[in-house]
């Protein structure tokens, strides 16, 4: 009977740990995690609502949908010293009270109507990208009812509401030649049904930048209209005043706002809903150019104004400045509008700087004239006194706040704008609540996609005048967070993962370098693993503490793999002499950080079998992959992704120009030297590595005429190679199913040439 109880007592302890047991990340668990959408605080401060996209492997989809949750308070909550400012990795296992809000529709970018009783969001139930109005019960959280609002009859996406309540924005690709007619909805729907019945599908160009990134403009524009909303009641078909068709309010044959690939909306309202603020290019080569501004124009535009009419009372207010300038947004009390602004024209990867503009006196206000990191998504507080603003410091995104007014030096010889780091993680998409005590954002890690945190707004964080706590002030501490949302949780706490482990070393002109590794499930420091090298793209990027669903380290440490990864010149995160470090010497810098790396982690992990490592990249890491193929044989295998081959070619087939001809200083028609020092191909004698070539047919930023070339010249060398090749891909492999087949290649390739 003893014996019976100890067993049982025995076997009582062993099923919780092996109920807790990990296995390794596989790539239908990434398929199933949930991609959390930018938080928007719901007007009385009671709800936070986001958009989720579920990803459907088998249907080969990818659906968002509509969430919510609470705000509520939080007693405890995560605080660290600025030391380590970079805490609080996202939570697991708490348990939210998030869910979804519109179940059975899909649903992306909610934005709240100023008195908080409804919501707008995006859907395509109807098909096409329409946008549909929400009645919300803030007593519930609950939705009364939805309806697809017939006085936006076009396909539309990027709606705004007014501050007033009584206009809806948004934006809508449409025909230039259409701008100004009485029937100017009509003509545009005429013209799309026309084109899509024609045999024809021949298009004719007389200007650049006629296709951009992984489509083909046809002869469109984004514009953006505003309709009047009317007084309704549910069904919203129920119309109480007759209301006008949607008003253009950026005629003419420019993009308004311009082309982004996501972050901050580059238009916002004045607060008294009588004027927009909005960016766009008006250069007569905008593929050649960066020179983005800021223009103003009145909502009261009417109906019967001409296209010339409405742009007679638009405004320029940033055309003194030749670079960018763009995401503008108003202060709540109208004196300001916030935005970024680059200063060297042409240059993509210049400082985005924080920058205020008076509307009264045009006068222009540069808030991080010192703060040597790039400004990303910011937003007011509510007594327009600060500036919330994230910020890439090495591989963290941190959240910092910035007053508008200038304070005394500490020097006594200056004045400067007071800028205090308030929240460490990887976190973007900052909001404020309307009382201005909480921040709302989204964090990330390595180990874990976005969830929704809050912090306290009232801490006063950590001195941060250039972006570092300053010197002599460390012993501060950060603003207390915690997590709202836990929807992936459960889970992630069923997989086995890794921190990236950071480590630093000297690297090209002397400069301190970073790199961090990932170690795969089950680590045991006394075995030898292979080593799986990626090359981040951009060049002007960064590996940080962040995740990612194309080049995730975790899946790819999974299989029994350490994962190592270089911040080299012209990383974003280190400052902006550190980004301009690459700018003509693609091959110099770069790749001896590169090398020198990856010395550094060889001699000081016993646990890394050098006789097996293999390079992988995509975008500039394929280009540096390309590279690696014609300067070294140290690496058993390369993976290269939609990289640069022929430097001249790659500038011939490209759509935004600016870009190279700032890196390799020229056209290759002026500099043609440059352009044939950094090209890949001159070296094509010494490819002698196994290499996976992948591209998509639809890349129109390096051209899938790269890809050929490479294969076609390994195949000729007789240097072991395969192609993956896309037909419906551009310069991101997305389809979830094209996903699978890509990670289960590259992985197979890895494994023939590391694995014995």
């Amino acid at each position: 009977m003893r014996r019976l109880f100890l067993v049982l007592l025995v076997l009582a302890f062993s099923f919780p740990a092996l109920a807790q047991a990990k296995h390794p990340f596989t790539f239908e668990d990434m398929m199933k995690l949930k991609r959390v959408g930018e938080p928007e605080v719901s007007p009385d401060g009671k709800w936070v609502i986001f958009s989720v996209v579920d990803v459907d492997l088998e249907a080969n989809t990818k659906t968002p949908h509509i969430w919510i949750v609470p705000l509520g308070s939080q007693e405890s909550g995560n605080q660290g010293k600025s030391g380590g400012p970079h805490v609080s990795p996202p939570s697991r296992g708490m348990g939210g009270t998030e869910r979804e809000l519109i179940p059975g529709q899909d649903g992306d970018r909610p934005r709240w109507a100023p008195d908080g009783t409804r919501f707008a969001f995006q859907s395509t139930k109807e098909g096409g990208s329409r946008i549909w109005i929400a009645e919300f019960d803030s007593a519930t959280g609950t939705v009364k009812g939805v309806e697809r609002p017939t006085w936006i009859p076009i396909e539309a996406s990027g709606e705004l509401w007014s501050p007033d309540g009584k206009h809806i924005l948004f934006t809508s690709d449409v025909y230039p030649e259409c701008d100004g007619r009485r029937d100017e909805i009509e003509c545009n729907a005429k013209k799309d049904q026309d084109a899509e019945k024609s045999k024809v599908k021949a298009q004719i160009f007389d200007r650049l930048l006629y296709r951009h990134w992984n489509a083909y403009k046809e002869g469109k524009r984004t514009h953006i209209f505003v309709a009047e909303v009317p007084e309704i009641t549910f069904p919203v078909t129920v119309i109480t005043h007759i209301i006008g068709p949607p008003l253009d309010l950026t005629p003419g044959d420019y993009d308004a706002p311009v082309f982004a690939l996501g972050g901050q909306d580059d238009y916002a309202f004045s607060p008294d809903g009588q004027e927009i603020c909005y960016t766009s290019n008006h250069d007569k080569n905008p593929a050649a150019s960066t020179n983005n501004d800021l223009w103003i124009v009145p909502v009261s535009v009417g109906a019967g104004d001409s296209p010339a009419q409405v742009l007679a009372k638009t405004k320029n207010i940033t055309a003194d400045n030749p670079a960018s300038d763009s995401t503008p947004l108003y202060s709540p009390d109208g004196r300001y509008i916030a935005y970024r602004a680059q200063q060297r024209p042409g240059y993509e990867s210049d400082r985005f700087r924080l920058m205020l503009y008076d509307r009264k006196t045009g006068e222009k206000k540069d808030l991080t004239e010192d703060f040597d990191h790039w400004v990303g998504s910011f937003v007011w507080a509510s007594d327009s006194k600060t500036i919330y603003f994230s910020a890439e410091h090495e591989r963290h995104s941190l959240i910092y706040a910035v007053g508008t007014a200038r304070t005394a030096g500490t020097d006594r010889t200056r004045t400067e704008y007071l800028r205090r780091v308030l929240v460490g993680g990887f976190d973007d998409d900052v909001a404020v609540t309307p009382d201005g005590k909480k921040l709302v954002f989204t964090r990330m890690s390595i180990a874990a996609p976005n969830e929704i945190y809050a912090a306290d707004a009232s801490g006063e964080g950590c001195p941060a005048r250039t972006g570092d706590v300053d010197h002599g002030k460390e012993n501060c501490s950060l603003n207390k967070d915690w997590p709202l949302s836990h929807i992936n949780d459960q889970l992630l706490s069923q997989i086995g993962m890794s921190d990236g482990e950071p480590f630093s070393f000297t690297g090209a002109h002397e400069d301190w370098v970073e790199g961090f590794l990932v170690k795969p499930p089950n680590f045991d420091a006394s075995k030898k693993y292979p080593v799986k090298f990626l090359i981040h793209g951009g060049p002007q990027g960064a590996w940080g503490d962040d995740w990612s669903y194309r080049w995730n380290p975790e899946l790819f440490a999974a299989n029994g793999y350490v994962v190592m990864m270089i911040n080299f010149h012209g990383s974003t995160g280190y400052g902006q002499r550190f980004i301009d470090a690459i700018n003509g010497d693609w091959g110099g810098a770069p790749f001896e950080d590169l090398m020198k790396g990856l010395d550094y982690a060889e001699q000081h992990y016993g646990f890394i079998d050098k006789s097996r490592e293999c390079a992988l990249g995509a975008s500039y890491g394929g280009y540096m992959t390309n590279w690696i193929l014609g300067h070294t044989d140290r690496f058993k295998c390369i993976v290269t992704h939609d990289g640069m081959f022929n430097a001249e070619s790659a500038w011939g087939t490209t759509e935004e120009l600016w870009f190279n001809n700032w890196e390799f200083k020229g056209t290759p028609y002026d500099n043609r030297a440059m352009y044939q020092k950094w090209s890949p191909h001159q070296y094509a004698k010494n490819f002698k590595t196994p290499t996976l070539v992948i591209h998509g047919q639809r890349d129109y930023r390096l051209d899938v005429s790269e890809g050929f070339q490479l294969f076609n010249t390994l195949q000729m060398e007789g240097v072991p190679s395969k192609m993956l090749y896309f037909p419906d891909e551009g310069h991101w492999v997305l389809k979830p199913q094209n996903s699978r087949l890509w990670y289960e290649t590259v992985n197979a390739w890895v494994d023939q040439w590391t694995k014995p």
